[in-house]
């Protein structure tokens, strides 16, 4: 009889539904780890912030009857209501984003990359970030008037965020081009000295190869987000761009992806 109540209880309790997680759920963790990270809701934001305006010019693009509806033209308003808020709250994240770029400043000076020409890539687009960072707050708190600046200032101070942006998404690819020549060195270097059987008893070339294509997947997932952000960098760069807001949503959103799926690895 005591059995039968128990179940009873069990069944009357709509959160025993967890119990069909199971006592552990690596996948579930993952998730946490992910969203719990500045990186891993930054990126579901952008999702959500780029695709909205998809959305939008997909519902304002609907048969004329259909947009004449009050339901769908306040269903656009509803999505707008939301996409601004997430922009903006996606800024106030960055709040802290100089730190890391004078971490990594110093890291680079005492842990150089391979090449001198990587090397000289990356302490430009650490300038690049130094000046985009501040500029980018200052535009934020001046458009919101939490400190007094023009609205023309503030477009100007926005608009150069964006060029200096612009030049670290540039340098980016001659980054991505010396990586990927020196990837291509070490890859070929390792075949040659594997079929000589040149390979020191410490070494391990299945683990170096393994190293080599984690490595060159990686470039590619950052070679994808960032012709997502070119021409997006560009048309915020312009004083007046043509640049339509879907496109503006559909580079944004493809780069998001990449984003999301790279913030998913990094916190396996």
């Amino acid at each position: 009889m005591s059995e039968k109540k128990q179940i009873g209880k069990e069944t009357l309790n709509p959160l025993a539904v967890a119990k069909l997680l199971g006592p552990s759920n690596p996948k579930l963790d993952h998730l946490i780890r992910f969203l719990n990270s500045v990186r891993g809701t930054d990126k579901v934001l952008m999702f959500i912030q780029y695709w909205s305006k998809v959305i939008i010019w997909y519902l304002q693009r609907r048969s004329p009857a259909i947009k004449a509806a009050g339901n769908t033209i306040s269903l656009i308003q509803r999505i707008q209501n939301l996409s601004s808020p997430v922009s903006d709250f996606r800024i106030l994240l960055r709040y802290y984003g100089l730190l890391p770029m004078v971490q990594y400043m110093n890291y680079i000076e005492y842990n150089p990359p391979s090449s001198k020409i990587a090397l000289t890539i990356e302490r430009l687009q650490n300038w690049a970030n130094v000046i985009y960072y501040p500029l980018e707050h200052i535009y934020w708190l001046g458009a919101h008037q939490v400190i007094p600046i023009s609205e023309e200032n503030t477009n100007k101070i926005g608009m150069w965020s964006c060029r200096f942006w612009a030049a670290y998404v540039v340098l980016e690819y001659g980054r991505l081009a010396e990586q990927y020549r020196n990837l291509k060195n070490r890859e070929t270097s390792l075949i040659k000295r594997i079929k000589a059987g040149d390979i020191e008893t410490y070494e391990d070339p299945e683990a170096e190869m393994a190293s080599i294509k984690a490595e060159r997947s990686s470039m590619i997932v950052n070679a994808c987000i960032n012709t997502g952000y070119l021409p997006l960098t560009v048309h915020w760069s312009l004083e007046k761009s043509s640049f339509p807001d879907v496109l503006v949503g559909v580079f944004g959103g493809f780069a998001s992806i990449f984003q999301i799926y790279s913030a998913w690895q990094s916190t396996a």
